[in-house]
């Protein structure tokens, strides 16, 4: 979704946008914007078709006129929606570590992080949505007696003290606040195909976790899933591989794309600075990656329909924070 120039490329009128459209596009822009996109009902949000395609469909969304804006808050906005007959596959974990591909997915996530989306622009997502996981881990019960034996064996590890714990060396690190797409794992980046030897075959999707956060946990929670491979065909569906974290090369070679992307490389003390506060960043906000996503795999392991080793996962991710964690600088 990106802000519309005002008033131009509508190609057709409100009356051309099928009614399940225009309700999961009233959806979107409620829960994505903020201000007066709140307030006002389905019967009152503009909806124009811009374009269609074979891949895709572009649509311009308005709030109405009598309605005043909230701050800045765009007026209007552009919303595509992507179809499923792009030519492409996803990556598989061992293609991570292709300094390619690695480099090319350094360039991508710094464009990513570059862009100015029209969202609270706080660092609210990560702790805000870990401290409702616990909240929800704190209720859950499991009929299955192994499950329940899992579940308190996680809940022994003093969760809520431990993610105070980690706030407070996070509030210590400095990172600054971008726009992240927080979950840049092999299954959410597509290899399109046609484009052998491009140096832009790569495209980022799914953005469900997209918010404003700290650029450290985009890069770590990146690095950290160079670990975890989640095609594997027998229980619990997944394959860690700790030895196959990044090393310390193969971060600075992410890095240097990162920076070579976003203009912010400079020569050498200013370089060399910068590549040891994003390798400092994403150190500590590894934890934060584990945390996370150990937290998120409880609460699957009650409400997910999908056959995955849920709370399997679940240690597998807390054991990693706590061996990083004894090593974290």
């Amino acid at each position: 979704m990106a802000a519309a120039e005002g008033g131009r490329g509508s190609g057709g009128g409100d009356d051309d946008v099928p009614s399940a459209t225009r309700l999961q596009a009233y959806a979107w822009c409620r829960e994505f914007l903020s201000g007066s996109w709140k307030l006002i009902g389905p019967e009152e949000f503009g909806i124009w078709p811009v374009s269609g395609g074979l891949s895709n469909l572009l649509y311009k969304c308005s709030l109405p006129e009598r309605i005043p804006s909230v701050g800045d808050e765009p007026r209007q906005v552009l919303l595509r929606v992507y179809g499923a007959i792009l030519q492409s596959r996803r990556l598989r974990t061992e293609e991570l570590r292709d300094p390619a591909v690695s480099g090319e997915i350094a360039a991508k996530m710094s464009r990513f992080h570059g862009m100015v989306m029209p969202f609270n622009k706080e660092p609210k997502w990560l702790f805000g949505t870990m401290e409702g996981y616990l909240e929800q881990i704190s209720e859950l019960s499991f009929p299955d007696p192994a499950q329940r034996e899992q579940l308190e064996q996680l809940r022994s590890l003093n969760l809520e003290q431990e993610m105070r714990s980690l706030r407070a060396l996070l509030e210590a690190t400095p990172s600054p606040v971008v726009f992240c797409h927080n979950d840049v794992q092999e299954g959410n980046i597509l290899l399109l195909s046609g484009r052998e030897g491009s140096s832009d075959r790569l495209m980022l999707i799914d953005f469900e976790y997209s918010s404003y956060n700290y650029r450290g946990f985009d890069v770590a929670n990146h690095f950290c899933e160079w670990v975890y491979s989640y095609s594997h065909e027998r229980w619990p569906f997944f394959l860690a591989r700790p030895e196959h974290y990044p090393s310390r090369q193969q971060q600075l070679h992410f890095i240097r794309h990162y920076l070579a992307e976003s203009g912010g490389g400079g020569t050498g003390g200013e370089q060399r600075e910068r590549e040891e506060q994003l390798l400092l960043e994403s150190d500590r906000f590894a934890l934060a990656s584990h945390f996370f996503w150990g937290l998120w795999s409880v609460v699957q392991a009650k409400i997910s329909t999908i056959q995955f080793g849920y709370l399997d996962y679940a240690q597998s991710r807390f054991q990693a924070y706590f061996q990083h964690k004894s090593r974290c600088s």
